[in-house]
Formats: structure tokens, C-alpha cells, sequence
């Protein structure tokens, strides 16, 4: 049943080029918002509407650099002293993911720290896609909508027809991811088992399965420096597969990845848009979850459930 209540859409700077296809999907223009700042760089986002009483959907990923979870962090303050009812935050790239646990001695639980910030800000709700981990959801005091990107990179693959189909996860802690998307085609996974010196270096790599004469599809849902998934697909080729082709959700993309990727032997990196494309490659395709946020944010508003957005095996 539909609240009676009105939807309010507002992006941060960083998402906005996301935040207009999520509106014109949804049907609903953007709300304007404009972001002041003093001559050293401090924010001071604004809403140029009247918010009282509305469900507020701030749209904002938290790549880098931290001015957009800092906007983010002002934005859904400002909604709040402005009376909203809710504020959702959609957050499709939920960025410091990757620190989510003491894995070493004295470090920071990043993940843990940022859910904090949102919830102490005032968000009602998080709405982000393709976790680093499922557990994350429970850093939070606050419902989160956890997307599944498989809803727009299945039917992207079962469009590509690939006989004898092996997906394979780049390393260990993504077997489950891996395991999960193999159910869509009944197809057999494999696992590239790596060691690392230390982050962004990997000592060595050995795949766990047999390859031999299949299309191969790696599975991530972030890629960064690209050497992971580039010296995972080297060695799936030199192993016998017929052809190399990678999905991974969020599109870091640091420092020579590009170049990486476009001397890689994989066919195509298939990604999706929840954080820009620095450049243009030959190898990378990007599909949108602009529309199945869309949903996901009519479906919140209508209290309705969202599992109706995840594909069925």
C-alpha cells in the first residue's frame, strides 16, 4: 500500500550522473540541492526545497576521496533538522568495506566506523548494492536494503550463450559470491587460491579445479589495482579455458588498472555504474542498477519487500 507521505530524490555531487537515471526510472525529477563551500574547502550542502514530512532518499556513493561521505554525512543531517520523515541513504557503493575486521593487530574496523557516522547523522535506512561482506548489514541499528547485483549481470550473460560455462571466484573469501551466481546457470565453480605479501601485492596464485576447455567467468565485487583479476584470468588461460571474462560490481579502477586490463588476456571486465569510469576502455562494459534502485527506492517507500528485485534460481 502506497504512503501517503511524498518521495523526495536528492544526489550528492559525486553520484549525481547515477542520481538521474535512479529519477528518471523512478519518475520523479531530482530535488535540488546545492553544496556551498568556504574558501578552504569546508561544505555546507543545503536544500533549496522544503523536505518537512517527506521520505528522503539522499544518493551518494563513498568512493574516494572522503569529501563524499563527509557531504553525504552533512546532507542527511541537514535533512533530519529540516524535519523529513525518513532519510534513506542509497548508498550503492558502500566504500572502507574492505575493513571489516581485525585481521592484524591495532588497526581499525572501518566498515564498522563509517555504519556509526551514518547512523549518529540520522539515517533512517541504508540502501547499498553488493557488500564487501553480508555482515556489514549488521554493523547497522538500521533496516538496509542489500542489493544483489546478479540482477543485472545474469541476464547480461545468459544474452552471451557461453557453452561449457565455469565461474570462478578470484579468491577464497568469494567462493560463496561465486557458488551463489553458478546456481543462475548450473554451472560448476572454480577458486583461485592467492597468497599476498601484503595489500595490493599478491606473492602467488593457484587455481583449485579444472578449466580445461571452458568459458571461464570470474566473479568480484570490487576491483581495484586490477592485478588480482588479471593474474587470476592469466592463469585460467594458460590452464586450458577457452576464454577469460570478469564481472565485478564496483569499478575502483586505482592507479594503472586501466592499462593493466587492456593488456590482460581477459575478453571483456563487465561492471556496473556505481562509481564513474576514470576513462574509456575497449575491454570494460558498464551496466546500469540505476533501474533496479529505482524499484528498490518505490518499493521502501510503499512498504513493500524488495526480495521481489532478486532473481530466482
Amino acid at each position: 500500500m502506497a504512503s501517503s507521505y511524498s518521495v523526495k530524490l536528492f544526489s550528492g555531487t559525486a553520484s549525481r550522473y547515477l542520481a538521474e537515471k535512479i529519477a528518471y526510472y523512478y519518475g520523479k525529477p531530482l530535488g535540488t540541492v546545492t553544496l556551498q563551500q568556504f574558501s578552504d574547502g569546508e561544505m555546507s550542502p543545503y536544500f533549496e526545497e522544503s523536505v518537512r514530512g517527506c521520505d528522503v532518499f539522499l544518493i551518494q556513493s563513498t568512493f574516494p576521496p572522503a569529501d563524499n561521505l563527509m557531504e553525504l554525512l552533512l546532507m542527511i543531517d541537514a535533512a533530519k533538522r529540516a524535519s523529513a520523515k525518513y532519510v534513506t541513504v542509497v548508498v550503492p557503493y558502500f566504500g572502507y568495506a574492505r575493513q571489516d575486521r581485525k585481521d592484524k593487530p591495532r588497526v581499525a574496523i572501518a566498515a564498522k566506523l563509517v555504519a556509526n557516522l551514518l547512523s549518529a547523522a540520522g539515517a533512517s535506512r541504508l540502501m547499498a548494492c553488493d557488500l564487501h561482506a553480508g555482515q556489514i548489514q549488521g554493523f547497522f541499528d538500521v533496516p538496509v536494503d542489500h542489493l544483489d547485483g546478479s540482477a543485472v549481470f545474469v541476464p547480461y550473460f545468459r544474452s552471451l550463450k557461453l557453452d561449457n560455462l565455469i565461474i570462478a571466484s578470484p579468491d577464497v573469501g568469494g567462493v560463496s559470491r561465486a557458488r551463489a551466481f553458478a546456481k543462475y546457470f548450473g554451472a560448476d565453480i572454480v577458486v583461485c587460491d592467492k597468497h599476498r605479501k601484503r595489500a595490493n601485492e599478491i606473492a602467488s596464485m593457484q587455481i583449485i579445479g579444472d578449466v580445461e576447455g571452458a568459458n571461464v567467468v570470474l566473479i568480484d565485487d570490487l576491483v581495484d589495482t586490477a592485478g588480482t583479476i588479471t593474474k587470476a584470468a592469466k592463469i585460467i588461460m594458460e590452464k586450458g579455458a577457452k576464454s577469460v571474462r570478469a564481472i565485478t560490481t564496483h569499478p575502483i579502477l586505482s592507479g594503472s588498472a586501466y592499462e593493466t586490463i587492456n593488456n590482460s588476456v581477459l575478453e571483456e571486465l563487465v561492471v556496473t555504474d556505481t562509481i564513474p569510469l576514470k576513462q574509456e576502455s575497449p575491454k570494460i562494459k558498464v551496466l546500469t542498477v540505476a533501474e533496479l534502485f529505482a524499484k528498490a527506492i518505490r518499493n521502501v517507500h510503499d512498504h513493500e519487500s524488495i526480495s521481489t528485485l532478486f532473481l530466482q534460481v
